[in-house]
C-alpha cells in the first residue's frame, strides 16, 4: 500500500508542475512514462502517465497533434518496462536520452505530416521541420533529465527509509 501511494503522490506532483510556468517542453511527462515503466504495476504503465499528461491537457488546452505526443510516450512507457528488468545509473540515463530522442522524431514527424502547408511535404521540408524544433528538443531533454533524476532519485531515497517500497509487485 505505502508503495502505491508513494509512486501515485510522486506522479501526482509531477503532472501537476506541468501546470506551473516552465520552458516550452521542459515537462515531467517522459519521465513519468519511464518511472510508470519501473515502478508501477504493469496494468498501470500506460494508463497512470497517459492519464496524468490528458488531465493536464485538460486544463491547459488540447491541440491537433495530440495523438503524436501520446503516442511517444507510450513508446517512452514501452523503453520504462525494458528498464525495470534492466537497473543501473547508465541504463537509465542511456533510456532517458532514447526516449528523449524517440519523442522529438515521433512528434516532429507529425508536426511535418500535418503542417498544413508550414512545411514542404518533401524530404527537406521534413529536414526544415526537425531543424526548427533543436531549440525544443534541448529543452525537453534537460526537463527530461531533470524529473527522471528527481523522480527515480527520490524513490530511490524513499526506499532506504520505508522498507515497504521495495517489495516488488508487478
Amino acid at each position: 500500500m505505502a508503495r502505491t501511494l508513494f509512486t501515485f503522490s510522486l506522479i501526482l506532483l509531477a503532472a501537476l508542475s506541468r501546470l506551473l510556468p516552465h520552458l516550452p517542453n521542459f515537462t515531467p511527462i517522459a519521465a513519468l512514462a519511464l518511472f510508470g515503466g519501473v515502478y508501477l504495476d504493469k496494468k498501470h504503465t500506460f494508463i497512470v502517465p497517459l492519464a496524468a499528461l490528458f488531465i493536464s491537457d485538460y486544463f491547459l488546452g488540447f491541440y491537433n497533434d495530440m495523438i503524436w505526443v501520446y503516442a511517444s510516450f507510450a513508446a517512452i512507457g514501452l523503453i520504462g518496462l525494458w528498464l525495470r528488468n534492466h537497473h543501473g545509473v547508465a541504463t537509465t540515463i542511456g533510456a532517458t536520452l532514447f526516449g528523449s530522442i524517440l519523442f522529438f522524431i515521433v512528434t516532429n514527424f507529425g508536426v511535418w505530416i500535418s503542417s498544413h502547408g508550414m512545411y514542404p511535404q518533401t524530404f527537406s521540408g521534413l529536414i526544415e521541420c526537425y531543424i526548427a524544433a533543436i531549440p525544443f528538443f534541448r529543452n525537453s531533454l534537460l526537463g527530461d533529465f531533470a524529473y527522471v533524476t528527481a523522480m527515480f532519485g527520490l524513490y530511490e531515497l524513499a526506499k532506504k527509509f520505508v522498507p515497504s517500497l521495495s517489495i516488488q509487485t508487478h
